[in-house]
């Protein structure tokens, strides 16, 4: 398989010697990845909401059979799949056992009918439904694993599974859970979202199941790599603070320590697509540094599990992406935001302010509300993020430019507007490019030679001071 991955990094190198912490974008994309490729086994399990409160109004449960059965058909050929019940408990309800079935013209019919015998009643714990998906999928090492979750319900407070779950999961697969109705808690969903690497949405009317259970479906066929991991090493001058994606959803991610000063943060399976990382390092000045020198903050690879294996492997054969300081007492270079990390710092902002001003409606302060969401508008505007400000439109109406900010809320918003934009607080813009200056060509310095640490041995290329594993000065 051609590996089709790109790997860049953009950051301001110039640190003043007060700095204590480095930011860096990362820009992954996988475009023309699917050229060429075989098809990898792809697994999805569908769990539904069947508690009590989906029959009121008896149209959501209807929704979510047809729903299902759109999703079904969906399916390629040969994907294996299976639907569950989710009350106070989960059960398979098509296969007979637990266990996934692959996916042809006799099993899709076998299921809708089963999905059609779905009746609602008992209660929620989505850890429960996640258990089980997690168990049925983990005979499948190998697949891209996907689940779609669809609960109108606030998750029981006695359900202690979930947190475990999440945790399992993130490592397993991935989940598109959303919320149908106006009693379901906007910050669940986007909490298992974020931890198991998919999307989180609210479904304004049940009407709309039947295309979104489509898309989510189809977006999981055309997936080609399982599972993929951003490799970050830092050095003796430097320590992650955190690494969060920021397009095309905000999301925090979990490290994994894979050695001393080497951290592995899982990101899901992986399409033809292109996401960004916001990476912040804590890094230090203290001892010895020279001014005006490029210093190795740290190494980002890329690894992938592919597709019939259960093993990652770096991808790309170019040089890694670094993450570089330059120290110096130049205030106009290290004053200086690189543009992609400005993007996404306000792309933060703007996520706070939407779901601040949820916040306040829900308090039925509307002052605040529309100090927030008019914060948002501006945002939203001069982030060219169109996908939120098209949903706090459905709440505000602008009063003159929008990036001032003015905004008057409208009357009669219903509940189920406001998880509609609650849920756009983690929908991101991608940043924009940036332009870097021509380099002319320089003899000298293209002969200069490849450095080996003293030390450790590592090698390094001949413009590096000191060695970014060890900090043992290089000769040369």
């Amino acid at each position: 398989m051609e590996s089709g991955f790109s790997l860049s990094v953009s950051q301001n190198p110039y640190l003043s010697t007060d700095d204590d912490e480095m930011d860096a974008v990362l820009t992954v994309s996988t475009q023309g990845l699917v050229g060429g490729a075989a098809a990898p086994e792809v697994a999805q399990v569908i769990a539904i909401d069947c508690s009590g409160s989906m029959a009121y109004p008896h149209k959501k449960i209807a929704a979510a059979q047809r729903a299902t059965s759109a999703a079904i058909d969906a399916l390629r050929d040969g994907a294996l799949f299976a639907v569950v019940e989710g009350t106070h408990g989960a059960r398979v309800v098509y296969p007979t056992g637990p266990r996934l079935v692959a996916a042809t013209p006799e099993t899709r019919r076998a299921a809708k009918n089963a999905v059609r015998a779905l009746k609602a009643g008992g209660g929620t714990r989505m850890g429960e439904w996640l258990g089980l998906a997690r168990r049925l999928l983990s005979g499948h090492p190998t697949a891209v694993r996907h689940v779609i979750l669809l609960t109108d319900g606030q998750n029981n407070p006695g359900d202690e599974k979930l947190d475990a779950e999440l945790a399992a999961g993130s490592r397993m697969y991935t989940c598109d859970p959303r919320g149908v109705g106006a009693d379901w808690d906007k910050r669940e969903l986007l909490r298992i979202a974020e931890a198991l690497h998919g999307t989180a949405d609210a479904v304004r009317q049940p009407e709309d199941l039947v295309a979104d259970f489509e898309a989510m479906t189809r977006t999981a066929m055309e997936k080609v790599i399982p599972e993929a991991r951003l490799v970050v090493s830092t050095t003796l001058r430097s320590s992650v603070a955190f690494l969060r994606q920021t397009f095309p959803t905000e999301a925090t991610l979990v490290g994994d320590p894979l050695a001393e000063r080497k951290t592995a943060f899982a990101t899901g399976s992986w399409g033809a697509e292109t996401r960004e990382f916001f990476l912040r390092l804590a890094v230090s000045s203290a001892g010895t540094v020279t001014l005006n020198h490029d210093v190795l903050l740290a190494r980002v690879d890329l690894e992938v599990r592919k597709p019939g294996s259960t093993d990652f492997v770096r991808v790309g054969d170019g040089d890694p992406a670094v993450v570089v300081a330059q120290w110096t007492n130049d205030l106009k270079l290290s004053s200086v935001i690189d543009p992609k990390v400005a993007h996404v710092t306000r792309q933060t902002e703007l996520g706070q302010a939407v779901m601040a001003g949820c916040d306040a409606h829900d308090a039925h302060d509307l002052d605040a509300a529309a100090r927030h969401w008019g914060r948002a508008v501006a945002l939203a505007t001069s982030l060219n993020n169109e996908k939120v400000l098209g949903r706090l439109l459905r709440l505000v109406d602008v009063v003159g430019d929008p990036a001032d900010g003015n905004v008057r809320i409208r009357a009669g918003l219903t509940a189920e507007e406001l998880l509609y934009v609650g849920m756009s607080s983690v929908m991101s813009s991608m940043s924009p490019a940036v332009e870097l200056p021509p380099v002319a060509d320089d003899p000298a310095a293209a002969a200069v030679p490849e450095l080996v640490c003293p030390k450790c041995g590592q090698r390094w290329e001949g413009r590096y001071k000191f060695c970014g594993a060890c900090g043992e000065p290089l000769a040369g």
